[in-house]
C-alpha cells in the first residue's frame, strides 16, 4: 500500500492545539480515510490516505 500525503502539519503547534487531528476529522466527516502519522525526520504530522497499488495480474 502507498500512502497519498494530504497535508502537514509542525509538530511544535501550541499545547493543546491539534490541526493534523482536526483536519483528518473533517476529511473523515466528508467519507475521505484521512488519518494522521508522525514524520520523524521532519518533526511533523502528516495527514494521509493509505491506496491500495494497482496489481498487474501477474
Amino acid at each position: 500500500m502507498s500512502r497519498v500525503v494530504l497535508e502537514r502539519f509542525p509538530a511544535g503547534g501550541p499545547r493543546g492545539s491539534r490541526p493534523a487531528e482536526e483536519y483528518a476529522a473533517r476529511r473523515l466527516s466528508e467519507g475521505v480515510p484521512a488519518e494522521v502519522v508522525m514524520d520523524l525526520a521532519s518533526d511533523a504530522f502528516l495527514v494521509v490516505v493509505r491506496q491500495r497499488e494497482a496489481r498487474s495480474g501477474h
